[in-house]
């Protein structure tokens, strides 16, 4: 196997970077380097890694503060492409501290590079089954999230991301000018000059731990990102007419008491736009991963329905939104 080095960003994330650590260094066969870029974390997180590069050799722990929100518009980027600078190897994966990764993934998220059939590999990323909130559960697929480690995708996300040096040399590196959707921006680039091979199993096992709020406010985020970027814009115009479908919906049985003195039908008439609705919105809901959410959890069932309702409205106001002007949020680390 080529020499791979697989690269990070954390900025106090000391809770995390003990699991992805672990994982990184029981990667079989092992990366020849695995390298830390730490933002100027103030939580334990750097003395961590000086901890863990003591017991691990191939762990390169660097401290670089222009990778934070106070010195830089896009630190994530950064301290991408600082660890992508620094890193031998002529192979890089991407691999994220809120993730953990089984243990031939990065074999498998590079197999296609090494063979020479790809330059950029992508891998997904799918629910760490260990310990899912409800919530979890009920906004996975909104996020391009999977419930299965087998299941297909071809979503982009830099949590199991794999491409040449030489790749990320041609296109530019990350955009430092961006907070959010600097993947998606990489992505893009990448694919103008290449084709991506979609891995199968090669999936980073995410573990958000969200509550009702938090999904709503990740999701929030996102869309913000997409119009401030001025990128997926199907997105937006199929968000909001899902929209303008449930309020036609919702309206049809006030219209129908208007009249009612008039049609004395039009109140059960009234009632089919709604239910025709709610089938679509269970369909949007359920359909690519039903049998195991019920699995997981039959409460999450709920959960989900009510998640997918509300979510053409959270991307369609903060898509426009950040086409307006709005700013890029601070995630929790950088607020």
């Amino acid at each position: 196997m080529q020499p791979v080095s697989v690269i990070a960003t954390v900025l106090n994330e000391v809770d995390e970077i003990g699991r992805l650590v672990s994982s990184l260094m029981s990667q079989i066969p092992p990366p020849s380097e695995v390298v830390i870029v730490d933002g100027g974390s103030t939580d334990g997180t750097w003395e961590r890694l000086l901890d863990e590069a003591r017991v691990h050799p191939n762990l390169v722990p660097i401290r670089d503060e222009s990778c934070n929100l106070k010195r830089c518009p896009g630190p994530i980027s950064r301290g991408r492409n600082v660890a992508i600078a620094a890193a031998s190897s002529q192979i890089v994966a991407c691999a994220d501290a809120g993730c953990t990764y089984a243990p031939d993934w990065l074999a498998r998220l590079t197999a296609p590079i090494a063979a020479g059939a790809a330059e950029y590999a992508l891998g997904g990323a799918c629910l760490d089954p260990v310990d899912p909130t409800v919530w979890d559960l009920a906004s996975a697929h909104f996020f391009g999230v999977k419930l299965s480690p087998s299941a297909p995708t071809k979503s982009c996300t830099a949590r199991s991301m794999a491409f040449t040096k030489q790749l990320w040399q041609r296109i530019g590196g990350f955009p430092e000018s961006f907070f959010y959707g600097e993947d998606t921006l990489f992505d893009l680039e990448a694919r103008r000059v290449t084709r991506p091979a979609f891995v199968e199993r090669a999936k980073a096992l995410y573990r958000p731990q969200y509550t009702f709020r938090s999904a709503c406010r990740q999701l929030a985020s996102y869309a913000i990102s997409d119009g401030v970027l001025g990128v997926r814009a199907a997105r937006l115009y199929r968000n909001a007419a899902r929209c303008l479908v449930q309020l036609i919906a919702l309206l049809s049985p006030l219209w129908a008491l208007a009249f009612a003195h008039r049609y004395r039908s039009a109140e059960w008439w009234s009632l089919l736009p709604l239910a025709a609705v709610l089938a679509i919105e269970a369909w949007f809901a359920f359909h690519p991963d039903w049998r195991m959410l019920l699995r997981y959890c039959p409460r999450a069932l709920l959960a989900r329905f009510l998640f997918s309702i509300l979510v053409p409205w959270i991307v369609a106001v903060n898509r426009l939104r950040g086409a307006l002007g709005a700013k890029f949020p601070p995630n929790r680390q950088n607020a």
